[in-house]
């Protein structure tokens, strides 16, 4: 049964002060209203990495290239082929 500590490291939670320059994975997490496991993987996508055993710290800069990795634009439908196929 994992203990206490462990079920905390995998949950988001606020931060002290949402303009500060570095925040844990689980702060950003709450600050991009995502999960922890989310916020990992776009990190590891973006190439953003920590030393062996150390925390993994995220800066205002990083925040903001994982929030524009993460939006995607829409696709526009084709409205011609259905109104050809509605003929």
């Amino acid at each position: 049964m994992p203990g206490d500590k462990y079920e905390r490291y995998g949950r988001p939670e606020e931060p002290a002060d949402l303009n500060q320059e570095f925040m844990t994975v689980q702060e950003t997490a709450f600050v991009l209203r995502c999960s922890v496991p989310t916020v990992r993987r776009r990190l590891q996508a973006l190439g953003i990495k920590s030393e062996p055993g150390r925390r993994i710290l995220t800066s205002k800069q990083d925040r903001l290239d994982i929030h524009n990795a993460s939006r995607t634009t829409p696709q526009r439908k084709r409205a011609g082929r259905r109104l050809a196929a509605a003929a």
